[in-house]
């Protein structure tokens, strides 16, 4: 048995790691595409590495588009079998792509205009809506805990892993020869003591483990100042500076733990009398698929329910849905919040918010996650005097802040903790994926004190095998 790590090799996204067993099938471990990673991204999400027609099953650890955005092109070029996933994920998984498409469908529509007054070809989308809509025909849902058969020899479990609603590390247990083999891959792990979500599970004991990185050398700060940081940025901004606080926020995941903890400081009489605006269709969509999955939620939501039926809803919230609404928005005078997507800044309305205010003083562009070092958020996170968007360049006059405390991936202690159910001695090979180089080797130098022996750090299309 071999596996192949064809996406997130020391980079924090395109999620996408090939297992080869001995038989020749083939089975791949989500099929995510790459975001932020400036010129070299359409490439890579037009080259998987592998021949996506001779994949014959797919799991897919959670909704995130650095983890499912490819599911429709891998169908597109071939790929006929079934993607097992939770029913949380189900669910997100069909409003992520249907809308990925839609931009990829409407950014071409500006490109290709362009393109044509230059005399140049037409460019293709990676995707088209109809392929979106044809991919979801493959979601296949699965409960947690639950192992069941993927083929004959491979067994496959998923437990929770904290992250997002749905969130699953997925394990595989591979019988040849009359060896049974347990992989188990970590998807992206999320936090103990979660605002919203249970904490991440223990797993049966593994040969080999997949695990992500993407905070392996950072501590965060307690979970529970995030929210009085969060208020602080609404204050100083807002109530102080009379400007627009600009929330860059994923649709899935921060978005609703951002809305989570207004609506705690609302209960609590703690939030000021502000507009906060959500300036994302998507963000809608995805809130309402979370509020139908309280399952998934831990003791804490679970009881606030019983008093507040609706745990991301409070008084001057508005959803903006059409573009005119968003529009609108630029020429607002008043002070306001406004969260829109992506979390990285590097696309969707969010980009134009940023654009038309990140040269007024009164403006904070305040980071509430992770950030390529290429996207925009990144280079802001950075110090960035100067930014270029849409192909303008703009100085950087706004105030930017980060809430590092709100992330969904789990710190150093938090990837330890997941670790924790395992015997290392038994662990044969860990492979650290989903993180910079950088920060994986200060996490490899780690684990190796806490008695995993064998760990390593692929890069993109290297192959391993699994014995």
């Amino acid at each position: 048995m071999k596996i192949a790590f064809h996406g997130a090799a020391r980079t924090v996204t395109g999620s996408k790691h090939l297992v080869t067993l001995k038989n020749g099938k083939k089975i791949l471990l989500d099929c995510g595409m790459f975001q932020g990673m400036g010129r070299e991204t359409d490439a890579l999400n037009h080259d998987f590495g592998f021949d996506a027609a001779h994949v014959d099953y797919m799991l897919l650890s959670h909704a995130h588009i650095d983890h499912s955005g490819l599911v429709p092109r891998l169908i597109r070029l071939g790929y006929k079998g079934p993607i097992y996933c939770t029913d949380a994920t189900c669910d997100l998984t069909k409003v992520l792509l249907m809308d990925s498409a839609e931009i990829q469908e409407d950014d071409l529509k500006f490109t290709n205009k362009k393109r044509g007054r230059m005399g140049l070809p037409r460019e293709e989308p990676l995707y088209t809506v109809d392929d979106a809509k044809h991919s979801l025909e493959a979601l296949k849902p699965v409960g947690y805990k639950e192992w069941f058969s993927v083929c004959d020899g491979v067994e496959a479990m998923f437990t929770d892993a904290g992250h997002i609603i749905g969130s699953a590390a997925v394990h595989l247990r591979v019988t040849e020869d009359g060896k049974t083999i347990q992989l188990s891959f970590s998807g992206d792990i999320g936090r103990y003591g979660d605002a919203i979500l249970r904490s991440p599970d223990v797993f049966p004991q593994a040969d080999y483990i997949v695990m992500e990185s993407t905070y392996g050398s950072s501590l965060h700060a307690e979970a529970a100042p995030s929210d009085d940081a969060l208020l602080e940025q609404i204050h100083k901004t807002c109530v102080v500076k009379k400007g627009k606080l600009i929330i860059p926020a994923f649709s899935v995941g921060r978005t609703q733990e951002l809305l989570y903890a207004l609506n705690r400081a609302q209960l609590n009489g703690k939030l000021p009398a502000v507009d906060i605006f959500v300036d994302s269709p998507l963000s809608l969509e995805a809130t309402e698929v979370v509020k139908s999955h309280p399952e998934d939620f831990n003791s804490t939501v679970a009881k606030l329910l019983k008093i507040d039926n609706d745990p991301f809803g409070f008084p001057g919230l508005s959803y903006i849905k059409t573009v005119e609404e968003s529009k609108a928005l630029n020429f607002r005078k008043e002070p306001c919040v406004i969260i829109s997507a992506s979390g990285m800044a590097e696309a969707g309305r969010v980009k134009h918010h940023i654009a038309n205010n990140i040269s007024d003083p009164r403006t904070t562009i305040l980071l509430v996650g992770y950030c390529e070092p290429q996207s925009l958020g990144g280079r802001l996170m950075r110090g960035a005097k100067e930014v270029s968007i849409y192909g303008t360049h703009f100085e950087v006059k706004a105030d930017v802040a980060s809430i590092r405390s709100m992330s969904a991936h789990g710190d150093y202690e938090d990837l330890y903790q997941w670790l924790a159910c395992q015997d290392p001695n038994a662990v044969k090979k860990l492979f650290l994926v989903h993180g910079e180089y950088e920060v994986q080797t200060v996490l490899r130098d780690w684990l190796h004190k806490k008695g995993f022996h064998d760990i390593g750090i692929p890069e993109r299309h290297q192959e391993a095998d699994l014995i």
